[in-house]
Order: C-alpha cells, then structure tokens, then sequence
C-alpha cells in the first residue's frame, strides 16, 4: 500500500508541486561531461551527450509547458528549443535576461511555430525591447528580477511545468530561490578538463559538504553511452490534511457536535465548496474611507487592497488601485504579496492586528449578499470548514494541520451569525477565534 501511494504521489508530482509551491512544476536539465563540465573554455558544447540523450530532452521538452533559458544561452549557442521528434507538443520559450543584452537576430525571435516570451528589467533597453515586439515576441518586465518572481508570474498565468536548460549561473540562482523542483543530469563518458569550463550549477555559496544538496529518489538509467540520473530537490508533499481539534472548533462554533461532525475541505475554486475561496469571483460593495461604496472584484482584491490602504505614499496609493482593478483574484493576490515582500514599509502600520477584521467585513459582505452563497454555508452546519491550503498557514490549515485555519475559523462563525448563535458582530475578536 505504500509503495502504491508512493507511486501515485510521484506520478502527480507536477500538480502536487505546483499547488502547494504556488510555482509551476520546475525540472532543471544539463548534459555534463564526466569531470563535470557543460562546454569547453571556449564556451564549446556541441555536442556533449549522445542523439540518444538529446531525444530523450526532446521527449521531455514535449511534455513541458515552457522551456526557460538565459541570454548568455541565447547569445552563445542561439538555440531553437524545440520538440522536434519527441512527439509532444511544443512548449513556449522563455528567455531571462537582467540587462536584454541579446543579439538582434536569434533562432527564438522566429515565432512562426510558437511563441518566444522575454523576461527582463523594468527599463531595461526599452529600444529593443520595441523592436523584439515588432517580430511578435512578448516582452514582461519585472520590478526585480529573479527566479521566484518570474515563477509565481507564470503559476498566474495557468502553466504547469516548465524545463529549465539554462547555465550555471541561472541555474544556481534558480535553485537558491528554491524553484526547482527536479533534476535530470545527462552524464557523458568524456572528459575535456579545463580549469575554467562551466559546471551545470554556479555558486550557491557552500563551504562544506554537510551543506550540499541531496536528490530525493534517485533513478539511474543508461542511455545510449550515457548515464541520466534524476531525482528530486524537493520532497513530493502529501495533500493529507489533518483534522483540527475538535474542541477548538466547537468553542467557535456551538453547533458542531464533537465525534458527529464531519469535515469539510475547501481550497480551489472548481472544488465542491470553491465558493467558499476568496478567490471565487464574486464582486462584493464596501464602504471607502469617504462613505461611498466602492465596488471589488472579490474578496482578495479588497484584502491584498487593504495592506496598503491610508498609508500617505504615493506608491502605496497607486498599488491600492492597480490591485484594485487587477484582472484576476490570482493578480491581485500576486501583487499585494509582492508588494508587502519588497516595500514592507509600505505596509499600513496597525495591519496585522487589523487583517482579520477585514477579512471578517469582506467575507461577512459577500455571504450577505449572494442569498445561493448564504444557502451554501448554512448547509455545512454541524460541520468543520478547513481551507485545505498547503502553504498558508495563517488563513489555512497547512500541510499536516500546522496551520491556524483562519479562513475556515470565520467562515464557521459567519455561519453561527445568520444561525442567531452569536450575539453580535461587534463582539467578533482575535481572543474569540
């Protein structure tokens, strides 16, 4: 039974990945001589690995949403990244670069068979990047640049596995923002010395052994005359979540009957109980600071908004408005934690003593005025509400039931107000949750 489990969990490793990272599924791929090197001091790597080794990359290429490469890769080899014989279909490619430092005419600015997306500095040679645009390639510019940022951007966009074929210094980069998820090494009987040729990984800044990283199930498998080993960085998490205590949640909510209740697990919004995820799209009305209601696109829009609300930056006004109108739930949310994560000054000071209370306003407004929503929540009395969030463990209940399943907690009692159990709004605190 275990080995079964173990086997399912390995096969979903993608979805499971990317649900509970909030990353697409990340697999970093290099071909390598047998002393350790990806090209000669030159900068020569063709070919290192076998036509054996280079259709298995094509197989896994075709089962890749995206292929993610540096410019040093663009301007030193001018790949085409594609799926060529491996029967898939052909995955975008992306391009990150610091400085857009790319040459004018390169194999990737053909879009004719699928699309090339660069990714760059905010500023960064707005000139090229007009003419990139010309040819049809799409052009993103970050506030900062770096793997986990560029990552998260691509999980808003819907993409579920992406293939790193990148240097070492990206590489590195890459698996210091902790990314990458798999590795798959194509080792090769040849040695071509060098002191200074390239190994797969750069500097992750480790100076003893104890530090080093260890793959996570390791499979060996020959080749042609080359040998693949590949394994994990991570371990594959287990969706399990663990039942909160059942005294803690009949102190929130009378009507749940110890050892008789049943639970109920929310998270996506296609899931059963989705509509009970802030992410739901149901625009809700709340009062601004002048009295007028203003109208947000949902719940998450107005709780990401209101991290930086009354605070008197310019800034802070500006992202409190392009949250606002972001086009999705996943936007807005992917905003506000960028925002709080690169200008925490910019934070309103009284929020964390504050954000419960207006999540407690926002959800309260939208089962208040959505009457099938209001029907839903009252039919889960008797019952526990988990968010099922992986990560969050403030709004939701973790990975093994760590979390403090806020989310849940308020939903519960929300729900004990339209049931009359609860005497009044006013008297909702943190000490009551």
């Amino acid at each position: 039974m275990e080995e079964a489990r173990k086997s399912c969990l390995l096969v979903n490793a993608p979805l499971i990945h990317r649900a509970t990272s909030q990353v697409p599924f990340s697999v970093l791929k290099y071909a390598m001589t047998l002393d350790g090197k990806i090209a000669t001091t030159s900068g020569h790597a063709t070919w290192i690995s076998s036509k054996k080794s280079r259709n298995r990359v094509f197989e896994l290429r075709g089962r890749s949403d995206a292929i993610i490469v540096g410019g040093n890769t663009v301007r030193k080899d001018n790949p085409r990244l594609t799926a060529r014989h491996g029967g898939g279909h052909t995955p975008i490619r992306i391009v990150m670069t610091q400085t857009f430092n790319l040459p004018e005419e390169a194999n990737l600015w053909d879009i004719s068979d699928v699309s090339t997306i660069v990714v760059t500095q905010r500023g960064a040679r707005r000139s090229f990047q007009k003419l990139l645009a010309s040819k049809g390639v799409e052009v993103v510019e970050f506030d900062i640049l770096n793997p986990r940022e560029v990552m998260e951007y691509f999980h808003d966009r819907g993409y579920l596995s992406i293939l790193w074929e990148c240097g070492g210094t990206l590489a590195a980069s890459a698996i210091s923002s902790g990314v990458i998820h798999k590795v798959f090494a194509f080792v090769a009987p040849k040695i071509i010395g060098g002191k200074n040729a390239p190994s797969p990984v750069g500097e992750l800044g480790m100076v003893e052994m104890s530090q080093a990283l260890d793959l996570i199930d390791v499979c060996f498998e020959q080749v042609g005359p080359d040998m693949l080993i590949s394994g994990f960085l991570q371990p594959v998490p287990d969706l399990v979540p663990v039942i909160p205590s059942e005294d803690e949640t009949f102190a929130i909510d009378p009507s749940i009957t110890p050892y008789e209740s049943r639970i109920i697990f929310f998270y996506k919004t296609w899931d059963p109980y989705g509509a009970f995820s802030n992410f739901s799209p149901h625009p809700i009305q709340m009062p601004d600071g002048s009295g007028a209601y203003a109208t947000w696109s949902s719940v998450e829009h107005y709780y990401q908004a209101h991290k930086f609300v009354g605070v008197d930056e310019p800034v802070a006004k500006d992202c409190v408005e392009k949250i606002k109108f972001a086009k999705s739930p996943e936007e807005a949310a992917r905003m506000g934690r960028s925002m709080q994560k690169q200008r925490p000054d910019l934070v309103r000071s009284d929020w964390e003593g504050l954000k419960i209370d207006v999540m407690y306003r926002a959800l309260k407004c939208k089962f208040s005025i959505y009457p099938h929503l209001q029907s839903m929540l009252l039919s889960t009395a008797g019952s526990v509400l988990v968010e099922a969030s992986p990560h969050d463990l403030f709004w939701g209940g973790g990975r093994e039931g760590e979390g403090l399943n806020y989310l849940g907690r308020l939903l519960m009692l929300i729900r004990s107000e339209f049931l009359g159990e609860c005497s009044s709004p006013s008297e909702i605190t943190c000490e009551a949750l």
